[in-house]
């Protein structure tokens, strides 16, 4: 299965205690790198959100984003504790008593004293538990938008590798007259020359011109590697680290084939090859 690493999926939840949104976002990167935006409330759910982003993503840059919006009987509440408000007005009144020059004390000095004011802790586990679950379909309908644009590539990378497989044919085809006419332009250079043309001579000339012109290694590992390729494209793993792989090992091979040319057509196959490669790899660097 091709999985890009682009894709984008957001959805909602409501429930009493309001209403949740959770958006994700992922672009191509290395290795799996999240980035979490969550609510206090949820700050708690990052680690096991991380762990379950892990099981269903192998690469890429995440970044996940949840807002949360609490209905309003759910908002936030104070609770004041008259006891302790009186007991500090009272000894700030004593205080007054004393003092030559009383300062005044204020609704809000006594709300600031430890005790008088607190918040009644809120029961977030409705909130959590519908986070969480958001958070698993939410990543769910990511990894099939990743599927779909991988699938998309599919058709680019079968019509270049069948035009390779076009060239690396031809370049085989070519080369058995390649060597022949190789063989036959030494022979008028000696005979130009008016040298002598002593047989072993000839053979060790022969032999160079084949060790350096002979390219059948090459194609062959063109071959090799086109079809791992293929292959590749088929597999349900991650395959787009394999694919950088293989791209590097057939544009070497290419960057080989054009260095050993012997004729301008093997030159211009040897580039028409790295161009479909290139274009290829830049697609590779998109996928899971």
């Amino acid at each position: 299965m091709i999985r890009s690493m682009t894709a984008f999926a957001r959805k909602d939840a409501q429930g009493d205690w309001g209403s949740l949104t959770c958006e994700v976002r992922t672009v191509n990167h290395r290795y799996l790198e999240p980035s979490f935006r969550l609510p206090d409330a949820l700050r708690e759910l990052e680690t096991g959100l991380r762990d379950a982003l892990r099981g269903r993503l192998k690469r890429g840059k995440v970044d996940v984003s949840m807002r949360l919006q609490l209905a309003e009987n759910s908002g936030q509440r104070f609770e004041i504790s008259d006891e302790v408000a009186k007991a500090v007005n009272e000894a700030a009144n004593h205080v007054n008593r004393i003092l030559d020059n009383p300062a005044h004390i204020s609704a809000l000095d006594i709300l600031r004293w430890p005790g008088v004011l607190s918040v009644p802790e809120q029961d977030f586990g409705p909130v959590r538990s519908a986070a969480t679950q958001l958070f698993e379909d939410v990543v769910a309908e990511l990894v099939v938008v990743r599927e779909r644009e991988g699938e998309r590539l599919r058709p680019l990378f079968e019509e270049r590798l069948t035009a390779m497989t076009g060239l690396v044919s031809e370049v085989r085809t070519l080369m058995p007259d390649l060597l022949t006419a190789q063989e036959q332009n030494l022979r008028s250079r000696f005979e130009k020359a008016q040298v002598e043309l002593e047989p072993e001579r000839v053979a060790q000339e022969m032999v160079l011109l084949a060790q350096k012109s002979d390219v059948a290694e090459e194609l062959d590992r063109l071959s090799a590697h086109i079809t791992e390729v293929t292959d590749t494209l088929q597999s349900d793993e991650p395959i787009g680290r394999r694919l950088d792989f293989l791209m590097q090992e057939l544009n070497r091979e290419a960057n080989t084939l054009s260095s050993k040319s012997i004729d301008a057509r093997v030159t211009r196959a040897a580039v028409d090859l790295k161009v479909l490669i290139e274009q290829m790899r830049e697609q590779v660097q998109n996928l899971e």
